[in-house]
């Protein structure tokens, strides 16, 4: 019991695990009223909080002082963001339902060596704004999803930049649809031309 005590103290002393004990506290809380504590707590702990964030219920973050949001961001239900390696979201971004952001994973090059002994990779994720991230999305480490864009539920998206304003979906994840119209190349048109002559009568 003393171990745990004095565990628990050690923790507490440093903000990371203060903020732990605040999510285990509040995170389940139901309603607007739950809301609007988290929104308060939060923004205490976090690397950046804009305006009006919605975090609803079940919402676990590691790594909060490295979680940069923007304005009007709403995390869903059940998501999980592991932000140690730095996750930024931009204004108006949504997080569906169980959404999971990894911005670290194990460092597995060395077969010699035993999984859990080989460290970490820190990869930054960003999500511009405006984006929907639909329910049960999966994003990896070193992803960056341009602004407007559209993932669909379950797709899995790798460590790769997307253009804005693109609808993915799939494992792994590919473009399926854009929001916008686009010509079908960039090369510029080729002059009209001119009618072909024809001799006098």
């Amino acid at each position: 019991m003393i171990r745990i005590l004095k565990l628990f103290w050690w923790s507490i002393r440093r903000k990371p695990g203060r903020f732990a004990v605040w999510q285990f506290l509040v995170k389940d809380i139901p309603g607007e009223y739950g809301v609007e504590i988290r929104r308060r707590i939060y923004r205490r702990f976090l690397g950046r909080t804009g305006n009006n964030i919605v975090v609803h219920p079940d919402v676990r973050i590691v790594g909060g002082d490295k979680l940069f949001v923007g304005d009007d961001v709403h995390l869903g239900v059940g998501n999980m963001l592991q932000a140690s390696g730095e996750i930024e979201l931009g204004d108006r971004v949504v997080l569906g339902p169980g959404v999971k952001i990894w911005s670290i994973n194990h460092k597995f090059d060395d077969p010699t060596k035993h999984i859990m002994e080989q460290g970490y990779e820190y990869k930054k994720v960003v999500i511009e704004e405006d984006c929907w991230i639909g329910s049960n999305v999966f994003i990896m480490p070193g992803a960056r999803i341009g602004r407007g864009t559209i993932v669909s539920a379950g797709a899995v998206v790798g460590a790769k930049p997307v253009s804005p304003y693109k609808i993915l979906a799939g494992n792994p994840a590919r473009v399926i649809g854009s929001r916008v119209e686009q010509p079908l190349d960039d090369s510029p048109s080729p002059p009209p031309s001119s009618p072909p002559s024809t001799p006098d009568d």
